[in-house]
This record gives C-alpha cells, structure tokens and sequence, in this order.
C-alpha cells in the first residue's frame, strides 16, 4: 500500500483530494470539523517533508453550478486555525487563475480550491476535468475515504494522470487498515451489531459477514421485518414486507453457517413516532396494533451486552432504536457502552455509518473505541467485497 510517506515530496506541489464535507449550522459554521481534523495528519505529513499542498474537495449538494452556501470559502478561516498557517483559497477548481495560484505556491503554502460539484463533470467522471485538475499538482493523493466508492473524477479518474506519482493519504490507508483488521486479521468471537431502519440498505453487508462472524446483533426499525417474518406481532412498527421472505433466507443461512442471530426480545414501544408519545416496554413480537416499536427493551439490552462483553472483534453500524429521542436512546446508549467496555477488555472495535458514529460523538466515547470510520458508505461497500473505485485507481498506478 503506496503512502505518501513513500515518495520525495521536497519541493512539489501535492494535490490533495480530501473529504472536507462537513456540516454548517444557517451562519454557515462548521458545527462538527471532524473530517477536517482526519486529514491533518496528511496536510502536515506534506508540509513537514517540503511540500505545498492543493485541498480538493466536494461539500454539499449543489444542484446546478455555485451555490454561495456551498462554497469552501467558509472553512478557509477554521482551517487556517487548525493547520496554524494562512490557507490560500481559489474561487474556481479549474481555469487560469487558479493555475497561477498553484504554479506559485513555494514550500509549506496550503491553497484550498472551490467546491468540485460546482461543476458537473465532477460526479460524471469526466476525463477532460480530471485532466484539468491535473495539472494543479505534481503528486496526487486520495486521503477522501469517505468518498472512495463514488467513480469520480477527482477520486478515481484522475490517477490516470499521475502514474507512479499518487499515493494514498495517511486517513486513507488507516481506514483501510482497520477494515483489514476485521476483515482478515479476526479475533473470534466476532459479532456485528447491524442496526437502522431497513434491511433493504444493509441486506448486502448481511449476507457478506455471515460466514465471517460468529453472532449478529439486529436491532432498530429493521429487527421487525425479521420478527414479522418469523410470525411475530410487530403493531405499526417499521417493516419492509418484501423483505420478509430475504428475512427468513438470512436466518436459515445463519443456522446453516452457526451463526447466532440476536433479535430484540422485548422493545420499548410508543402510541406514535413522537418522543413525548405514550410508551411502555412490550414482547417485540406481541406488539398491539397502532403501537410501534422504536426501541430495543431492557431484556434485549442484557442478553445483546452479554454478547460483546464476550466479544473478541466487534463492528458496529445502525443504531437500535430512535436514538435521536430522548426517550428512545437507551439501547443505542447502552450498546455503545457494552462495546466500549468489551474494548477495554481487549477486543477490537470498528465503528461505521453515520448513525453509528453521530452516536459514538453523542455518548463522548470516540476514545473509548478501537476506530471510528469517517466513511460509512464506502466502509459498508469495502466490507460487501465490492471494489471501491477511489482505491482501485490509486492501487493500479
């Protein structure tokens, strides 16, 4: 795995694709800068080594061209104070000034370029800006994990024009790493804890970990396709009935494979998706009509601890109820903490997916973690076995 440890930096301009896609509140602050801070170590790699560095990166949604509220403009300023240097900023990604303002930066400059999905070439993979954006740097780097399984042309195309000179960012290859630590370098007993809404959206890591582990925890709304599909009593509660019959696949699988299925025995339920909303605890699959689950109960909060405290290797992603609710994030709390203290023994904990990580940040236990991945999607998709675009490209140069 080529790093940009690898190559002589001394003197040349280092191009940068970064995942600097953070939130910003209606004054348009960063509110959480933790994408940013992931990639120091990259930035300060390069400009410790003699480089300048060019930061490319997307940021938001914009639907057709600029959008003020989406410009990098406004993360220059915070930037500036974590990297303790000026950082120069580029109205544009491409075009004659910003080619100036990269063929003059000298040893130690930081220039931050505008938002990449200003233009739509950018998400089209198109080769001709690729090659534009090429010629902003001598060496490129791809430190965006989290944008790894998106065919773009910043993330993957652009390594086409740099053979022998890119190199993965230090974020980068430590996310692979870790994911190589679950994947291959196991601890058993090994349990996934796969939670959120909908098994349509996890059903692909399901399937792929099931003859890697050896339990899986399923909580949140998608635990009732499961106990439906079982014959269960589930109320309103959340489920996807055309899923049931996958359901059933997934566990005949799991008995087939030894694998033991975890389901919530017991839920916390509510009259209506509301956090002030009437709630009592029920058997998950003896729901009443009109009630929902939205909680995993106190009964599965034991027997799902139990489990990670005996854990050697645990991955974490979805939480186990509507944890944003007050009265509803007790089993994602309690989870978290059972993973922390199974951690603390000594098993190996990946936390993924932006719920799972908003939740980590939420309890302050992002410390108390083996790792916590800043690209969920292209985690879920690396662990599924699909190719990711963004590493395939800088691997094959």
């Amino acid at each position: 795995m080529k790093t940009i440890k690898d190559f002589d930096i001394n003197g040349k301009r280092v191009l940068v694709r970064v995942d600097f896609n953070v939130p910003l509140n209606d004054n348009l602050e960063i509110t959480d800068d933790t994408r940013i801070q992931a990639a120091l170590p990259t930035i300060n790699h390069i400009l410790d080594h003699g480089g300048s560095v060019i930061l490319m990166s997307h940021l938001g949604r914009p639907k057709s061209g600029p959008e003020k509220r989406f410009s990098l403009s406004h993360l220059k300023h915070h930037l500036s104070l974590c990297l303790g240097r000026d950082v120069l900023f580029a109205d544009d990604c491409i075009g004659d000034s910003v080619y100036q303002m990269s063929s003059k930066l000298r040893p130690g400059d930081v220039l931050l370029i505008e938002n990449l999905r200003f233009h739509s070439a950018e998400k089209s993979g198109d080769k001709s800006f690729a090659e534009m954006l090429s010629h902003l740097g001598d060496f490129y780097v791809n430190d965006a994990f989290g944008t790894a399984h998106r065919a773009h042309a910043s993330t993957a195309v652009i390594a086409d024009y740099f053979p022998g000179k890119c190199a993965y960012g230090l974020l980068m290859a430590k996310e692979l790493e870790n994911i190589k630590t679950v994947l291959e370098d196991t601890k058993k007993p090994f349990t996934a804890v796969i939670g959120g809404a909908k098994v349509s959206s996890k059903i692909s890591i399901i399937e792929n970990l099931l003859p890697k582990i050896d339990s899986m925890i399923i909580g949140g709304g998608m635990s009732y396709t499961f106990i439906k599909a079982m014959g269960g009593k589930v109320g309103s509660s959340l489920v996807e009935d055309d899923y049931l019959q996958t359901a059933n696949k997934v566990l005949e699988k799991a008995e087939e494979l030894g694998v033991r299925i975890f389901l919530p025995e017991d839920s916390v339920i509510a009259s209506s998706f509301d956090n002030n909303a009437d709630r009592k605890s029920a058997l998950s699959d003896e729901i009443p009509e009109s009630w929902m689950g939205l909680d995993i109960g106190p009964e599965a909060i034991a027997r799902y601890s139990t489990c990670l405290r005996e854990s050697r290797t645990i991955l974490w992603n979805g939480p186990m109820g509507v944890f944003e609710m007050e009265n509803f994030e007790t089993g994602t709390h309690e989870i978290a903490n059972a993973i922390v203290e199974a951690t603390e023994r000594g098993a190996y904990s990946l936390i993924g997916g932006g719920d799972s990580v908003a939740a980590v940040n939420k309890y302050n236990l992002k410390d108390h973690v083996s790792y916590v991945s800043t690209g969920g999607g292209a985690m879920l998709e690396y662990i599924e076995g699909k190719t990711l675009p963004g590493v395939a490209a800088v691997q094959n140069k």
